[in-house]
């Protein structure tokens, strides 16, 4: 499990942009037949992916948490951006499709990661954040998940979020976590930008085109930098930086956060025009 450390907005102001995508950006998430996690200091969020090919997976616990499992402490959401798969949890089957959200609460022993066919393995992608109580283990299917479009052409930002982990949906402890897809024509996947300091969130962008990506915008509004992101990577985003992004082609990623509060509206949102 890599650590990663937070920084401050005067260092990332000075960073050049291997400093800012060694800080910020998860470039390996799935790695076959592993299961690949990052510990942000940010909200103590941990981020990775599994992607069970040849074998199973079984998430086991790290040194650097000293507890006796992975979900002593914690709670976990599992978003498939794969070929169907399924999850074990405490020996209970939970089928997920593409785009299926499955939340584990804390407390539950053992977590195993399945796919139904090797050829088109599951990407399990992975957020956990510390949990002081326990909410059922409970799946939902993309239908489920409150689909809401938004946005415009006129703008480039018609999009359809679905939230599945969030104060009216999928309960949990802290956790909040969804996904957006944008329509064909647009490119903005958050505009205008905002932060809360109330929470950090993470980034993984998926079902970007090889042949593209997209530009990530990150920092506090007036001092903002860049990052050039590709398919199944992520961004961790600090509670005081904007997060915004502007993709080459139609693209789609999954928002998650840990922090004070589960309300998917709280945002602060940046004037472009002070932007910088």
């Amino acid at each position: 499990m890599e650590i990663r450390y937070e920084s401050s907005p005067r260092e990332v102001e000075r960073m050049n942009t291997s400093e800012l995508r060694e800080n910020f950006l998860v470039e390996q998430v799935f790695v076959e037949d592993k299961i690949q996690v990052v510990y942000s200091h940010y909200e103590r969020l941990i981020v990775g992916g599994a992607k069970p090919v040849n074998n199973s997976l079984t998430l086991g616990t790290y040194d650097a948490l000293k507890s006796e499992y992975f979900l002593e402490r914690r709670e976990l959401g599992a978003i498939n951006v794969g070929g169907k798969g399924y999850i074990l949890a405490d020996g209970q089957r939970f089928d997920l499709d593409k785009l299926s959200c499955l939340y584990i609460g804390k407390g539950v022993k053992e977590v195993v990661f399945h796919s139904e066919d090797a050829g088109n393995p599951a990407l399990f992608y992975i957020l956990s954040a510390p949990a002081h109580a326990s909410y059922p283990t409970t799946l939902y299917t993309k239908e489920q998940a409150f689909p809401m479009t938004i946005g415009a052409p006129e703008t480039s930002n018609h999009r359809t979020v679905y939230k599945y982990i969030h104060a009216d949906g999928i309960d949990s402890c802290q956790l909040v976590m969804g996904l957006t897809i944008l329509h064909n024509g647009s490119i903005w996947n958050t505009m205008p930008p905002h932060v809360h300091d109330r929470r950090a969130e993470i980034y993984l962008y998926f079902d970007v085109d090889p042949a593209h990506g997209v530009m990530h915008f990150m920092g506090k509004p007036d001092e903002t930098r860049h990052m050039w992101v590709r398919n199944h990577q992520a961004i961790i985003s600090p509670p005081w930086s904007i997060h915004s992004g502007a993709g080459s082609a139609s693209y789609s990623f999954i928002w998650g956060m840990g922090g004070e509060n589960k309300d998917y509206t709280d945002m602060d949102f940046v004037d472009l025009n002070l932007l910088r």
